[in-house]
């Protein structure tokens, strides 16, 4: 399909006029059509769960997640992957992001390096990409060869893909064991995918990897039980945490989690069961890092003790 095809690329009808409207007017019409960007994530929900159930599968089993794309799209993909370490205190190579001309590219253009096929592949390899692994290649208008040549090696390799586009019938999607196309429509500024297209699928990473964590374990209730406490903020809400789940003291909170390192999980299982800090561990372990799981197992184990 030809650029000047592609729904991404046609003129929107509501800002035919953008250089003639006072500053309000373009506000207004600039989040009228934001409106429209989390309806269609919703049509694509079920493909969106599709990609976590598998993301999560490969995560728990050894696998990492991969994201690629070329400028914003691959910007995109640096901010959700860099958020995973303090977020979900994981390895900062389980979610990587993989974009055209290198780290450089997150703060200026390289020019061409998005069309260079071959490379997205290459640069894949470069991170010895394995069949447990998972690859999302990202690009608006569905036609970046970058992502698209990532895509096609990551099957010859046997790792699952996913495509993150913005377009129907996308070329990408044709090397996507789960495609993802959410169709927001024409841009208000013409061919400008960092606007609507750039935030649907900002919404969709989201989804992706905290739907993924949820899954994996490192999400208790609502609440980041895994959360790195590497800074005094971090601290503090890891204290919050605590107190939320226990109801105890700010003052026990802050004993507790100084005992165990201010890793959170390990705090609320010893605070809810009683029991030492090895064993709240052990449990952790046991239960394959759910909280609510460990915290029956020891509740369980207690009242058995008693009988």
């Amino acid at each position: 399909m030809k650029l000047s095809q592609l729904t991404t690329e046609k003129r929107n009808p509501n800002s035919m006029n953008l250089d003639q409207m006072p500053v309000l007017e373009i506000l207004k019409t600039i989040n009228e059509e934001d409106k429209r960007v989390a309806l269609a994530v919703q049509e694509v929900l079920p493909q969106v769960a599709l990609a976590v159930e598998e993301i999560s599968y490969a995560l728990g089993n050894g696998g990492r997640l991969f994201y690629v794309g070329a400028g914003t799209s691959g910007r995109l993909g640096v901010m959700d992957a860099s958020e995973c370490p303090p977020t979900f205190m994981t390895p900062p190579e389980l979610v990587q992001t993989v974009m055209a001309g290198g780290t450089d590219a997150f703060f200026q253009a390289v020019e061409g390096s998005e069309d260079d096929e071959g490379q997205g592949g290459r640069d894949l390899l470069e991170r010895n990409l394995t069949a447990r692994d998972v690859v999302v290649g990202i690009t608006a208008s569905g036609r970046t060869p970058y992502p698209i040549g990532a895509l096609k090696q990551a099957r010859k390799i046997g790792a699952y893909t996913i495509s993150l586009s913005c377009n129907g019938q996308s070329e990408i999607s044709k090397f996507a064991d789960c495609a993802i196309e959410v169709i927001v429509g024409p841009e208000v500024l013409t061919g400008s995918t960092r606007m609507k297209a750039a935030t649907a699928h900002k919404m969709i990473l989201n989804m992706i990897s905290t739907a993924s964590m949820v899954k994996m374990g490192k999400v208790y209730e609502n609440l980041m039980v895994d959360v790195n406490a590497s800074n005094y903020k971090l601290m503090e809400r890891a204290k919050r945490t605590v107190i939320e789940v226990t109801g105890i003291s700010y003052e026990k909170a802050e004993d507790v989690l100084i005992q165990t390192g201010y890793e959170v999980k390990p705090a609320i299982v010893m605070l809810q069961t009683g029991s030492e800090l090895e064993e709240a561990k052990d449990a952790i372990s046991r239960s394959g890092g759910y909280v609510r799981q460990a915290v029956d197992s020891l509740s369980g184990s207690s009242k058995g003790e008693q009988h």
